[in-house]
């Protein structure tokens, strides 16, 4: 399964931003950062035409669960966008929220949101 050319499979750009908020808030966990990289890579390759990242390497450098819902993605992705809507929820519903400690170091250090 190659990650190429996903960017056009979407209904429209609503869609796809749903798709890469759940990469971004569920999936990449900045507590691993080379995995949090490579899927961050991912999310950066559903705007673009060519391929930021193989699954090969999503294999090897994503913890053993996420492997299988980015191919599941893929997979919906290529099938139709009410499938895309599905591997939504469905991913939404697996993996919590991650929370972003850069973030909240930052607003420990000055007891302020970064801007």
């Amino acid at each position: 399964m190659t990650p190429a050319d996903l960017g056009t499979g979407f209904r429209d750009d609503e869609q796809r931003r749903r798709v890469q908020s759940v990469i971004h808030d569920r999936l990449a966990d900045d507590r691993d950062p080379r995995e949090c990289r490579f899927l961050m890579r991912f999310w950066w390759q559903l705007l673009m035409s060519y391929q930021e990242v193989s699954m090969e390497e999503l294999r090897f450098d994503v913890g053993i669960a996420k492997p299988g819902v980015i191919e599941a993605l893929i997979s919906a992705i290529r099938s139709s966008p009410v499938a895309i809507d599905a591997w939504t929820d469905t991913t939404r519903r697996a993996f919590a929220v991650v929370q972003d400690r850069g973030f909240r170091a930052a607003q420990d250090d000055d007891g302020r949101t970064p801007e």
